[in-house]
């Protein structure tokens, strides 16, 4: 289906009741992984499920703050999830690789090119690769959303064609769950509608993000180009199900739009480490929305945000001040400040270097 894909399986999967691992169902995921692996598909596995896979290990000091909990239960459980790994792909004489990273990792194109390299490196010498993010020395403030932003990422810098998120329910619904009557959308386009009526925004008891992050790193990774596909890791034989049966699976398909550039797709999620904001008009977020190719104008600009560089990344925000996209500085704030009268100045951000947001899902304004 697939020759390149990556694959997330959520803490809520691989965590038993009591907070530690069920190894039967990571045994029986890593089987399934290993036919895909074997059969000559390129997967990356993003895999939660570290802290998890601590508690219950550790009588944790009750004085510790969340943060320092959360690096100890992470640099602890890390170690017994990578273990176990290792040792049930090891049946399958398989060879894996942990890969920690930040966001950080990603911040400007060169560091975001060497992770592509190391994991192109690991493919190239039949290696899987198993990416989590390395809670232990994460700055909360950059943190990825949690492992569904980094699954679309690694998805996006590695060219899949193909992301499978696990969760423990069969997808999205077009109500809760746990209501009579409510069936998983079983296929969901970049036009559809807002869905955030229908997605529960509960968190789970291990995982940081819920469905509502899920559905939107889902709709931006898939209006990169890649499909993507919310299943039930619980269920038996989900993963040869989904990518290598002819029947229909019951889960939900985010439908991949036309693939964008390299450069846009880093830029994608790169909205964090840009330094400077510019605001625009209604006029100028009006063209950069229509159907023809067009670069940022200063005659659009109301007004700057901090200070930037030629080449830096800039948010770009609409007048109700919503991140609308983000950009590449054609050159300086003091050079825009210069000609921001000048309507035929040169483009502040080129086309090629403008990334716009889809319309995604609102978050839940925090009280």
């Amino acid at each position: 289906m697939y020759s390149k894909l990556t694959i997330k399986i959520g803490s809520n999967v691989l965590a038993n009741s009591s907070g530690g691992l069920n190894q039967d169902r990571v045994s029986h995921l890593v089987d399934q992984i290993a036919a895909l692996h074997q059969s000559g598909k390129k997967i990356v596995l993003v895999s939660s499920g570290a802290v998890a896979s601590a508690r219950g290990l550790i009588k944790m000091d009750k004085k510790l703050d969340r943060v320092s909990q959360r690096q100890v239960l992470s640099s602890v459980g890390q170690v017994k999830l990578t273990n176990l790994y290792s040792e049930l792909f090891a049946k399958h004489n398989i060879q894996v690789a942990q890969v920690l990273v930040t966001k950080q990792d990603f911040r400007t194109r060169e560091h975001y090119l060497n992770m592509k390299n190391c994991v192109s490196a690991l493919w190239e010498n039949n290696i899987l690769p198993i990416v989590n993010e390395n809670d232990a020395v994460s700055v909360t403030a950059l943190m990825f959303t949690d492992n569904d932003e980094l699954s679309g990422m690694m998805a996006s810098m590695m060219g899949c064609k193909g992301l499978v998120i696990l969760s423990n329910i069969n997808g999205i619904y077009n109500g809760h769950p746990d209501e009579p009557g409510s069936v998983v959308i079983q296929k969901i386009s970049s036009n559809d509608e807002d869905l955030s009526k229908y997605i529960s925004t509960t968190k789970s008891d291990f995982g940081r993000g819920g469905m509502l992050t899920k559905c939107n790193i889902a709709k931006k990774t898939a209006l990169s180009g890649i499909d993507v596909h919310i299943a039930n890791g619980t269920r038996d034989n989900v993963l040869l199900d989904l990518l290598q049966s002819n029947e229909t699976l019951e889960h939900t398909h985010f439908e991949a739009s036309e693939p964008k550039t390299a450069i846009k797709q880093w830029m994608a999620y790169s909205e964090g480490f840009a330094q400077a904001e510019v605001k625009i008009n209604k006029g100028a977020c009006d063209a950069l929305y229509s159907p023809k190719a067009v670069s940022l104008l200063l005659a659009g600009v109301v007004s700057f945000n901090g200070s930037f560089k030629k080449g830096d990344l800039i948010r770009i925000k609409n007048e109700e001040n919503q991140i609308i996209g983000i950009g590449k500085a054609a050159y300086d704030h003091k050079k825009a400040e210069e000609h921001l009268s000048d309507s035929r100045y040169k483009p502040l951000v080129h086309y090629d270097y403008l990334y716009l947001y889809p319309e995604l899902i609102n978050e839940p304004q925090k009280s």
